[in-house]
């Protein structure tokens, strides 16, 4: 039983997160990815305030102060560059693919800031997976009119997701998840309604296929993909759910490929199958003490709602983490 309830949610996981980028090719068919996004995030706050007040939850203006810096790296400057590029026509496998290597960043980082110790093979891991992702975009530049620049999008919303998960671990934010993430979506609302007026186009296109696409960033995309990984995390522990993250590139792939005939390119599938050997070398050193620590249960996670954890976060919560991230 539990056997099936592990494959069911890890697959829910893969299509979940992949589900993020094929909603912004979706949306930015429509409109600016500043307006989707806008009216996406509009739409979440409004949710979680109305579950925040339900729960009594309210925050205090340290919380604010926090949540405000890791909302602005990890879902403004994120989102915002990475949408705004595949809205520029960096297909949606190709994006997945950049950002799955925020992982890798992250441990190599904190390695220099924390000083965790990353031998040769985790060194190679990450060189590796960054060359399988040159092939990738190579290939696809291959195939499109699209200038190299542009690729540069994704790549800078995967380094300020990075910024912002390293701010996780120094911040330590001890908030409940729900209010954290109403206070990251209420900045990012903000910002991308400020973007929109500024560019004259705040108004949303009344299409169906718009307002479609909203619904689906914002129950698959947030609240789905966001749900999955946290209950991924917490029954399987945060390894799984780094693991799991790397099946998203092909699965959106994929994806893409089915609902805008996106093409796969021979050169971008070796990419992916050498992405695959570097993350694979990262990871070989980095099962640790995971399996050893029973891992808390969801459902009493999910019961300490209200009293947060104030453990300090594990380094390989870190690394893997997207935590306070929606897609």
């Amino acid at each position: 039983m539990r056997a099936n309830v592990d494959v069911i949610a890890g697959t829910a996981l893969v299509v979940l997160w992949s589900s993020g980028f094929i909603g912004a090719e979706l949306g930015t068919a429509e409109a600016p990815a500043h307006t989707l996004l806008a009216w996406r995030y509009v739409a979440a706050v409004a949710l979680l305030i109305a579950w925040c007040r339900y729960r009594r939850l309210s925050p205090t203006w340290h919380a604010i102060r926090i949540h405000a810096v890791l909302g602005l790296f990890c879902q403004f400057l994120y989102l915002g560059a990475t949408i705004t590029g595949i809205g520029m026509g960096v297909p949606p496998g190709v994006a997945a693919l950049i950002a799955a290597l925020q992982p890798l960043v992250v441990a190599m980082a904190s390695s220099r800031i924390f000083g965790e110790r990353v031998g040769g093979r985790q060194t190679l891991g990450l060189v590796v997976g960054i060359a399988g992702v040159s092939l990738v975009v190579v290939g696809d530049m291959s195939g499109a009119d699209l200038a190299w620049p542009v690729y540069l999008l994704p790549a800078a919303g995967m380094l300020a997701l990075s910024v912002g998960t390293i701010g996780q671990r120094v911040l330590a934010p001890k908030e409940p998840i729900a209010l954290a993430m109403a206070i990251q979506c209420s900045i990012s609302a903000a910002g991308f309604m400020t973007w929109s007026a500024l560019a004259g186009d705040v108004a949303p296109p009344m299409t169906t296929a718009f307002w479609a696409a909203v619904a689906w960033t914002v129950v698959l995309s947030t609240f789905g993909a966001y749900g999955a990984y946290l209950f991924v995390v917490r029954r399987n522990g945060p390894t799984r759910a780094s693991v799991l993250l790397y099946l998203t590139p092909p699965t959106t792939m994929l994806w893409a490929f089915v609902m805008f005939g996106d093409d796969i390119t021979w050169l971008g599938v070796g990419g992916l199958v050498v992405s695959a050997i570097g993350v694979g070398l990262y990871l070989t050193k980095t099962q640790v003490s995971e399996t050893s620590t029973p891992a808390t249960s969801p459902e009493r996670s999910l019961r300490n709602d209200r009293k947060p954890s104030h453990a300090p976060a594990s380094a390989a919560s870190i690394v893997s983490s997207s935590a306070n991230v929606t897609k």
